[in-house]
């Protein structure tokens, strides 16, 4: 399996790095997930009236203007169709009648969560959920955009099996909702198993609805966010990882759900023999950034957040990003962190190349 990973990712780098008039691996991607990687679908779901990332300093990296990204620029699936010379991914609520969605399309969702919105409300927290638009709703949408794509199985089986689905990162929000209402770490190692079945479970539709190419990614290092940081600042120091700054037991909790969600994605190999279902590491890379931000050109570091209304991490509640109070740097790519809870374009990049070239440092020369 080691091997079968190592030839999928080098295939990407040979496609990343191959001239413009090369037969393309993939013809379309789906990615599934939340504000990691929602090209618009919540702002064009009215979820608020009036929603931050609909505004500027949202999007004014590489867009120039907001375009429903929780960032200042483009994101890791972004980087992934520019790798493959495919148009980004349109977000599933901007379907129009007659549109045509036949390279994919997005149907994450910012805020959405692996697990049903009904469990939050069970458990008494669902009103401060962004969406319901959970990852069981993302995936009933793709099935109602596949009888526009193909009609016949022979034909659907071929087009898919030319499709890269992106299932996640997702589970964040599922741990953040419970964190930021006072759950401690012990409530939310208990809720891991639940959100990660919903993710395999999630991953097993799309393979009976004939998905063969699939990338399911892990959480980020949460430890490292401004967030949290913020949220649960402590004052012992012994709390912090002495390299970096980062909450030490926030981000091993992040490394468990991971190593949960490989050994669950590793009975969904032997069950599924026929997919290619890889672990993206997210952490890992991330990582990196936040041990040597200046070797990876994060002058102004990666805890403190581009964009804010002060405080230690420049992460204000009452004054984020967008509000009234806040203020964005004049350099994002100096920053690693965007909001404090996003990042930046520059982080994102790197992820994505690492990712796609499965190396520590190396970037595909055709991606900028």
């Amino acid at each position: 399996m080691i091997m079968k990973a190592f030839l999928f990712f080098a295939l990407l780098c040979f496609l990343a790095s191959t001239v413009s008039t090369s037969p393309l691996r993939y013809e379309a991607i789906f990615n599934f997930g939340d504000s990691l990687s929602d090209t618009g679908n919540f702002l064009l779901s009215g979820a608020l009236s009036f929603p931050v990332i609909g505004k500027l300093p949202y999007g004014e990296t590489f867009f120039r203007h907001p375009t429903g990204r929780c960032s200042d620029g483009r994101l890791i699936i972004d980087f992934v169709a520019e790798a493959f010379r495919l148009p980004y991914l349109p977000p599933y609520l901007a379907l129009k009648k007659g549109q045509a969605f036949e390279h994919g399309a997005n149907f994450a969702v910012a805020g959405a969560t692996a697990m049903d919105a009904e469990y939050f409300y069970e458990k008494k927290i669902g009103a401060i959920l962004w969406t319901n638009s959970s990852l069981n709703v993302q995936i009933d949408w793709f099935k109602k955009l596949k009888s526009s794509l193909c009609t016949s199985k022979q034909e659907c089986d071929n087009y898919l099996k030319k499709s890269l689905f992106f299932v996640g990162e997702i589970g964040g929000n599922d741990y953040n909702y419970a964190a930021f209402v006072g759950g401690n770490i012990k409530q939310l190692r208990a809720s891991v198993p639940l959100v990660v079945e919903a993710i395999t479970n999630a991953t097993s539709l799309l393979i009976e609805e004939g998905a063969v190419e699939l990338v399911v990614p892990g959480n980020l290092p949460i430890g490292c966010s401004a967030v949290y940081l913020t949220l649960f600042q402590s004052p012992n120091k012994g709390d912090y990882d002495p390299r970096n700054g980062c909450l030490k037991a926030m981000n091993a909790f992040a490394k468990y759900h991971n190593n949960q969600l490989k050994k669950a994605l590793q009975k969904l190999r032997e069950k599924y023999p026929h997919a290619n279902i890889i672990y993206a590491d997210y952490y890992a890379p991330a990582k990196r950034l936040s041990h040597a931000p200046l070797h990876y050109g994060f002058s102004s570091g990666t805890l403190t957040a581009c964009c804010g209304g002060g405080g230690p991490y420049n992460f204000n509640n009452s004054a984020r990003c967008g509000h009234i109070g806040s203020k964005a740097c004049e350099d994002p790519n100096t920053y690693a962190n965007w909001d404090g809870i996003h990042l930046t374009e520059a982080a994102y990049r790197y992820i994505a190349h690492s990712l796609i070239n499965a190396s520590f440092n190396v970037t595909p020369s055709s991606l900028t």
